[in-house]
């Protein structure tokens, strides 16, 4: 008995820290099946000019407001472009946005959370404000005014929303900061004669990681949420077709073509679904003090 505890002991030991946080986040089955539904959308993603049947612009006058069937399996829309081929190129667009979204706002907010976190004092003061501020403003409008005065491109759109979405990322870091600073082992190697990046990157960012991680992956679902209104209001992505722009294309016809609005709309919602799960797996796979 004594030795097969120490077996599984030796075993921990020699486990690394991903084997780790794999381990844990399969013990989440809601988020283990969020991530296969990713994947399989992101597949999609990539293979969408071998997947779509058709032109996604290419219309047909013959065929439209067609429900789903053999030939159309998602129907056709108003001025009979295949919904299928638009929601697979839509697909693209949509995670295209909702990763360059995201990535920008963890950059933006990583760097302003944690140089007012380690510095302190004016510095602080300084970038809380601003974040405060930036706060203030209702996100919608802001979005809506920024993307008035901008050309509405994919690029635009991507920049915008990160641009908007990173001060709670930035309070959150800066909090993480504040407590890190006092910890024996900055303080050791401020000692040491440590400079300022190798303290903030080597030692007191990586300690941060797991909510940065988490912040970054529900991130995602809510910067393709924000896309998704901007074109529903149809002040977001043209052409290639967002899945925001493919449910605004069926917003007139929602009593004779329900399905226009129907199959982006679930889409945009299990995505949306899936990135909330695996942040709450990550969640729990990435702190120890939590047990299922």
């Amino acid at each position: 008995m004594i030795k097969l505890e120490e077996k599984k002991l030796n075993l921990q030991l020699e486990e690394t820290f991903a084997q780790m946080v794999w381990r844990r986040f399969k013990r989440h089955r809601l988020a283990v099946i969020s991530l296969v539904f990713l994947i399989f959308i992101t597949l999609v993603a990539i293979l969408a000019p071998f997947i779509s049947p058709y032109d996604y612009e290419k219309t047909n006058t013959e065929h439209t407001l067609e429900a789903p069937s053999a030939q159309f399996w998602f129907g056709t829309d108003r001025i009979g472009r295949d919904l299928f081929s638009r929601v697979v190129w839509g697909s693209r667009i949509s995670l295209s946005v909702g990763f360059v979204a995201a990535a920008v706002s963890v950059m933006v907010g990583t760097t302003i959370g944690s140089l007012a976190g380690y510095f302190g004092g004016i510095v602080d003061d300084i970038l809380m404000r601003f974040t405060e501020m930036v706060m203030s403003f209702p996100v919608i409008f802001l979005l809506l005014t920024i993307i008035a005065i901008v050309e509405r491109s994919v690029f635009n759109i991507m920049m915008v929303i990160g641009l908007t979405a990173w001060p709670g990322l930035a309070r959150l870091v800066r909090g993480q900061f504040l407590s890190l600073r006092e910890m024996d082992y900055v303080e050791a190697a401020r000692a040491l004669g440590a400079t300022h990046k190798r303290i903030v990157f080597r030692h007191m960012l990586l300690n941060c990681m797991a909510p940065i991680i988490v912040n970054a992956t529900l991130g995602v679902g809510a910067a393709i949420l924000a896309e998704s209104g901007l074109s529903f209001l149809g002040l977001g992505i043209i052409n290639p077709p967002s899945w925001g722009t493919v449910l605004n294309s069926g917003r007139a016809h929602l009593r004779f073509a329900p399905w226009i609005m129907m199959i982006p709309g679930a889409l945009i919602f299990l995505t949306v679904l899936a990135f909330n799960y695996i942040g709450d797996g990550l969640r729990d796979a990435l702190d120890p003090h939590l047990k299922r």
